[in-house]
């Protein structure tokens, strides 16, 4: 029987047992002969077979494992649909047979489709072939959305939070370190022991656990949920 290759660009690993998760759960699906995660590539390459499961299937594993994929979305306007019907038949259509479709959904009342895609694998010309292959019709976006790398503009994205994070938390941190440790060796006058300086203490953590280090926290959970322990946890 057939078996295919797809490589699967990965957000949101910190560490190299997140890899390890990731191929654990991957392995779990019927259909999956064999899978390799690697951490620094930040890229799951999955050996399947395409009649016990589809690329969705895999996707959204690595989606309730807590993690992400570097996918691309794409809104098409589609002519010729008459009745509610024919949107089912797009969407069918574009989730059964276009490899590299994670997910579509056709709207009849708007006209539109909504296709999510993995752009190392499929295009919106793709896309839109299949849509005129059912018997209807697509009008193409701004060619720009095709040429811009897809992956690169979600590893850029992952880094712009992962970069505010950090200067939101060394905001917060710095004057509580400074005040905290110039209280503790005497630094300071006896008003820095006043009940109110441990109140603007708590002030200026607070956003660093819970902003700054919110990502720890789910993904320690998501890890845990997974049986497994990662360095979040």
């Amino acid at each position: 029987m057939a078996t295919e290759n797809v490589t699967l660009p990965i957000t949101g690993m910190s560490c190299a047992n997140c890899a390890l998760n990731i191929e654990r759960n991957l392995k779990k699906l019927q259909g999956v002969e064999e899978t390799s995660v690697n951490f620094a590539a930040e890229q799951a390459v999955v050996h399947f077979d395409p009649e016990k499961t589809q690329i969705t299937e895999l996707v959204n594993n690595i989606k309730d494992a807590g993690f992400g994929i570097a996918s691309a979305k794409v809104e098409l306007p589609i002519t010729g649909m008459t009745c509610a019907n024919c949107a089912m038949n797009i969407e069918r259509t574009l989730n059964k047979k276009v490899p590299g479709v994670v997910q579509a959904s056709v709207n009849f009342a708007s006209e539109r489709a909504s296709v999510e895609y993995l752009p190392s694998l499929t295009s919106v010309d793709a896309i839109i072939a299949a849509v005129q292959k059912a018997g209807f019709d697509a009008i193409p976006p701004d060619e720009t959305l095709e040429t811009e790398d897809v992956e690169q503009r979600a590893r850029r994205a992952e880094i712009a939070d992962q970069t505010r994070k950090f200067a939101v938390g060394l905001l917060f941190t710095v004057p509580l370190f400074l005040w905290s440790m110039g209280r503790d060796f005497g630094l300071l006058g006896t008003w820095s022991h006043a009940l109110w300086v441990n109140w603007v203490f708590w002030i200026l953590a607070t956003p660093v656990q819970f902003y700054t280090g919110w990502d720890y926290y789910t993904g320690g959970w998501k890890s845990l949920r997974n049986r497994s322990a990662n360095m979040d946890v």
